[in-house]
C-alpha cells in the first residue's frame, strides 16, 4: 500500500527532573532532507537519530526537534555569590568616591558581568537516553501510521485516474474503423478532383493508402498503453516505498498517450486523448507526494 510523505508524530516522555517532548514533521521531497533541532546534552546522539529516521521515513523533508522542560528546581547555572560580592564591594566604593548612591541598579549591573553565573555542562545519563530513544521511536511509529491514512487517500484517488485513463482507452476502438473510413473517403475524393482520374496506378495508389493508414495505427500504443497501466495498479500494490518507481511508469504512460493524440486524426479520439491526459496529470500530482 503506497504512503504519503506527508506526516506528524509526537511522543513525551518524563526523567527524573524534565519532561521531554519529540516531534517529527515531513512534507514531500525527491530525497531524504533531514533538519534537526536538539538540546546541546544530546548533540553527540544526533548521527544515531539520523539513521534512525532515514532507516525509518525514507524519504521526505523532515523536521526533527526535542524539547526539554525542567519539571524541578534542578539547574546546571548556579551564582558565583564570592564574586557577586567582590563586584558589589568594588562597585560600593567607586560609588562613594563619585558620590552616586548605591541602588538596586546596582545588582542588576553585577548580575550581568562576568563569572558571576557559572554554567556547567551535564553529561547525558544513559538510563535517560535508552528512555528518550524508546519515544523517539514511538514518534516515528506515530509519523508512520499518519503516512499510512494519508496513503490510503492518495491510493483512491490514483486508483479512480488510472481507472480512468483504462476506460477512455476502451472507448477508442469504436473510433477507428469510422477514422479509417473517412481516411479512404478523403483520398478517394481528392483523386475525383483530378484532371485524368482514369491515369492513376492504381496498385500504388492502394500501396500509398495503405502506407498511410499503417502510419496512422495506434494498435501497438494501444497495447503498451494497456500494459503500462496494469503494470502501475500492481506497482501499487507493492508493500514498499514505490513512489520514484511509479512516477517512472507515469512517463511512460503519457509517452503512450501522446503518440495516440499525434495519430489519432479525428475529433472524437482526441477528445479521449484529452481525458487521458487530464487524469494522468492528477495521477502525477498525487505521485509528488508519494513515498
Amino acid at each position: 500500500m503506497i504512503k504519503s510523505m506527508t506526516g506528524y508524530g509526537k511522543a513525551e516522555c518524563e526523567l527524573s527532573h524534565k519532561k521531554i517532548t519529540i516531534e517529527v514533521r515531513s512534507l514531500n521531497s525527491k530525497v531524504l532532507d533531514v533538519n534537526t533541532r536538539i538540546p546541546g546534552i544530546y548533540r553527540d546522539k544526533e548521527l544515531e537519530i539520523r539513521r534512525e529516521l532515514s532507516e525509518k521515513l525514507v524519504r521526505g523533508k523532515v523536521d526533527f526537534s526535542i524539547f526539554s522542560e525542567s519539571l524541578g528546581v534542578e539547574s546546571n547555572s548556579t551564582i558565583n555569590s564570592e564574586m557577586v560580592k567582590s563586584y558589589f564591594n568594588q562597585l560600593s566604593e567607586i560609588s562613594k568616591e563619585l558620590q552616586i548612591p548605591v541602588s538596586e541598579v546596582t545588582l542588576q549591573i553585577i548580575m550581568q558581568l562576568p563569572e558571576v553565573v557559572k554554567t556547567t555542562r551535564e553529561e547525558p545519563d544513559e538510563n535517560d537516553w535508552n528512555t528518550i530513544n524508546g519515544s523517539i521511536r514511538e514518534a516515528l511509529e506515530a509519523m508512520d501510521n499518519f503516512r499510512i491514512q494519508e496513503g490510503v487517500s492518495l491510493h483512491t484517488d490514483i486508483i479512480l485516474n488510472i481507472n480512468t485513463i483504462i476506460a477512455l482507452l476502451e472507448q477508442i476502438a469504436p473510433y477507428e474503423l469510422e477514422r479509417s473510413a473517412k481516411v479512404k473517403e478523403r483520398i478517394l475524393d481528392g483523386l475525383k478532383e483530378l484532371s485524368s482520374p482514369e491515369g492513376v496506378d492504381h496498385n500504388r495508389l492502394e500501396q500509398e493508402m495503405i502506407f498511410y493508414l499503417e502510419k496512422l495505427d495506434i494498435n501497438e500504443e494501444k497495447v503498451r498503453l494497456g500494459n503500462h497501466c496494469v503494470y502501475f495498479l500492481e506497482t501499487l500494490e507493492l508493500n514498499e516505498p514505490t513512489g520514484k518507481k511509479l512516477g517512472f511508469i507515469a512517463q511512460e504512460i503519457g509517452r503512450e498517450i501522446n503518440t495516440l493524440g499525434s495519430k489519432a486524426n479525428h475529433t472524437e479520439m482526441q477528445k479521449l486523448v484529452i481525458g487521458m491526459k487530464d487524469a494522468l496529470e492528477r495521477i502525477k500530482e498525487q505521485l509528488l507526494n508519494a513515498l
